[in-house]
Parts: structure tokens; sequence; C-alpha cells
């Protein structure tokens, strides 16, 4: 596994950690319906509680994974490549979709649950009736439980594709054998031959027949 794809993977699941934990503490600190005081019907007074900073951190980091991880895996089109297993990139695809829906209700909650936690002295007048609104109890946590389903789906296809991507560049880089090498030698002739035994001739003879 190459360095680049450690790195991500570690901070994209630091910071999923990080947006649960932000998450379940902001569920213990949200503001209770028994904490809201009424000094008149109209008037509710909400006390300061840490849910707000502990679900603005739970929402920006889940973001900022979210962010890292799809920069880094980049479009997902482009990463199927002809010796990828389709088996694989279905899979790969699933998770995407799956972790960019869990990572948008992820995300609504827990700005909803901040929001809602940063109310002061307000007056909520609904069809004739004066209501105080606080966060239910679940929220922050369900929150919490799909970003961390988010960041390990996001971690998933990402592996995935790079696993893919990185067997398509081993198969390319494989490098044929040069066929323009030719083997250059002394060229062999064998000796001619005519199958007939050689005749040695006296030079006396030869020199006669010559003059004759």
């Amino acid at each position: 596994m190459e360095r680049r794809v450690i790195i991500v993977c570690c901070v994209v699941g630091f910071l999923g950690l990080l947006s649960a934990a932000t998450g379940f503490a902001a569920e213990a600190k949200r503001i209770k319906a028994s904490q809201v005081t009424f000094p008149s019907p109209s008037l509710c007074v909400y006390p300061r509680s840490p849910a707000l900073v502990l679900g603005l951190t739970a929402a920006v980091s889940l973001m900022i994974a979210q962010i890292i991880i799809n920069v880094a895996t980049g479009c997902m089109c482009c990463r199927k490549g002809s010796h990828q297993s389709s088996s694989s990139w279905t899979m790969a695809l699933v998770c995407f979709v799956v972790s960019w829906f869990t990572f948008v209700i992820a995300f609504l909650l827990l700005l909803t649950g901040a929001a809602l936690n940063d109310q002061h002295d307000e007056e909520n007048l609904y069809i004739g009736s004066y209501y105080c609104y606080v966060v239910k109890p679940g929220v922050f946590a369900g929150a919490a439980v799909l970003s961390l389903a988010s960041v390990t789906l996001g971690i998933f296809y990402y592996l995935t594709l790079t696993s893919g991507k990185d067997g398509n560049e081993t198969w390319g880089s494989h490098v044929p054998p040069s066929r323009g090498a030719v083997a250059m030698g002394q060229p062999q002739f064998p000796p001619h031959s005519t199958g007939v035994p050689p005749v040695f001739v006296h030079e006396d003879t030869y020199m006669r027949r010559q003059f004759t």
C-alpha cells in the first residue's frame, strides 16, 4: 500500500472518529426539556450548553473528511478500468452513494441540533399556543453513528478504487520484448562440394598439356 493511501485513510479515519465522538458528547450535553425555564407563559429561557460547539465541531469534521476522501478518490467513472473487476467497482459505487446519503443526513442533523441548542429567551408562537423547542433524544447520537458509517464507507470505496488503479498501472507497465533486435554474427557458408573427389595433377604434366 502506498504511503499516500495510508495517510489519507488515517486522516479521514481520525476525522470520522472525532465527528462521532463530538456527536455523542453533544448528545450528552444537549439541553433537556427539564432545563428550560418559563418566566412567563410566552417566554422560554434556555441555559448555556456546550452542545452547540460540539455539534458544529462534529459537522465540520465530517465535512472535511468527506471532502478529503472525494478529492483523493477523484472521478468514480474515470476509475473504472478494463482490468478492474466489475463486481468490485459496483460495490465501490454502492458504497459511494450510501456514503454521500449518510453524510447529508448526518450533517443536517448535526447542524439542526446545534442550532436548537443556541436559543436564548425566545417566544415561540405556533397556532395560538406557545412552545419551547428542544432537541429530541437521539438526534446527536444518530448523527454520530451516521458520520461513522459515512466515513467508513468512504474509506472502503477509496481503497477499492485505489487497488484497482494500482492493478491497471501494473498491467500497463509491462513492456513486451523488443522485436526489432537482430542477432548479428559472422555468416557461415558451407564449402561447395560437387560430390567428386579432387584430382591432383603433377606440375610437369599440366605444363605439357598447356604447351601441347
